[in-house]
Parts: C-alpha cells; structure tokens; sequence
C-alpha cells in the first residue's frame, strides 16, 4: 500500500496536505479545551456557593445538635437551626447543579469547536486520499504483470495530446502489441497517478 505519489511535486503536496490537517486537528483541539476552560469558570460561583453553604448547613447542624440536648425548650430552639440546617443544604444542592450544568456546556461547546471543522475538513481531504492509495494500490497490481491494462487506461483517460507524444496511433500499437508502446502508455498513465513503475 502505497500512501504517497513518488512524483516529487505531487508527493510534497500531499504531505503538505496530511501535517496541514494535522495543524488543522490540533489548532481546533486547542481552541476547545480554550473554550471549555472559559465557561468552565462560570461554574465557579455555583461550587463556591455549595461549598459555603455545606459549611454553613453543618454549623446549623452543630448548633441544633448542641441546642436540642437542653432540657424542656431544646427541640423548640433547635427548629429554627434545623431549618437553616436544610435550607442551607438546599442552596448548596442548587449550586453544585449550577456547577454541573455550566461543566455539561462547556463539554458540548468545546466539542462543537471541534468538531465542526474537524469533520468538515476530513469529509473533504480524506476521502481524497483515500482515492489515492486505493488507485495507487489497484495501478500497482495491474503493473505487476502485463502493462496491457495500465496501457488501456491510458488510451481511456489520457488526453490525446499526450497520447499522441507516444506515438502518432496509440490505439494501433496496442492493438498490435508494440510492446515499447504499450510500456510507455503505461508509464504515462503511472505518472498520471502520480507513481512510478
């Protein structure tokens, strides 16, 4: 399997193109996590206020624990405690939903980011690549014997001006086996492809 043409000019673009997506992968990858990173800090009110509000819900807590051992008022002086207790556990439940929903944005938004352009880019540039070594990778099993084939290719898909360069009637000559005609047809068509035999 052939990944890249062994014309020089042709081969050099394609690597040009591979690390430009690369580039292109890596730079979008980049600006993700930026993104991710930046709403992630709008989370940070929503875990600050669940962390002082469980502080806050286990001083209550304390305090009613402490209150409610007295003698004959204790319970009654310890509902109000007990209350702010669950209010304060309620206001820290309703900050670390903050917190997590802000952190789900910020996953969806980053890959958003990415993968938008990523994948507009591979929907495009892959496939041509693939087109490549798949052509490459057939032109090299039909050269490995007879260049017959790789000859009539070349008389199919060659513009008549280069097929006219190799000789003045390409179709007679591979009709009639002119087996230096036939090579050089299937040179041409190798090179077309960007390979070499």
């Amino acid at each position: 399997m052939r990944l890249y043409a062994a014309a020089p000019a042709r081969c050099a673009r394609q690597v040009l193109g591979d690390l430009l997506l690369l580039a292109w992968v890596a730079g979008w990858a980049w600006a993700a996590r930026e993104v991710r990173a930046a709403i992630e800090v709008l989370g940070e009110p929503g875990r600050a206020t669940a962390s002082a509000a469980d502080e806050m819900a286990g001083r209550f807590q304390d305090v009613e624990g402490r209150i409610g051992g007295l003698p004959a008022v204790g319970d009654e002086l310890a509902a109000p405690f007990r209350g702010a207790a669950d209010a304060a556990r309620s206001l820290a439940a309703a900050g670390r939903a903050q917190a997590e929903t802000v952190a789900d944005v910020a996953l969806l938004a980053a890959l958003g980011v990415f993968l938008v352009p990523v994948l507009l880019l591979v929907v495009l540039y892959v496939p041509l690549r693939v087109r490549f070594v798949r052509r490459a990778a057939a032109a090299r099993r039909a050269d490995g014997g007879d260049p017959a084939l790789l000859a009539l290719r070349a008389l199919a898909n060659q513009p008549l001006r280069a097929l006219a360069r190799v000789t003045d009637d390409p179709v007679a000559a591979w009709r009639s086996g002119d087996e230096d005609t036939i090579r050089a047809l299937a040179d041409l068509e190798l090179r077309s492809l960007g390979l070499r035999r």
